[in-house]
């Protein structure tokens, strides 16, 4: 009981979640408002996808 509450209460961590939704977010708004650059983040988080999958052994 006492490694669950702590598991529940540990918030290290919370701050790189909340900036990667931060640029997530920021990226979708910047591809609606300019469609040209909407390609470049396409490609961007495709690259990142490809590279956290390699990194995973998939």
């Amino acid at each position: 009981m006492k490694h669950l509450t702590r598991f529940l209460t540990d918030d290290r961590g919370q701050d790189l979640i909340e900036y990667a939704l931060m640029a997530g977010f920021v990226a979708v708004a910047a591809g609606a408002l300019m469609p040209n650059v909407s390609n470049s983040i396409s490609t961007v988080f495709s690259k990142i996808q490809s590279l956290l999958a390699n990194a995973a052994g998939t």
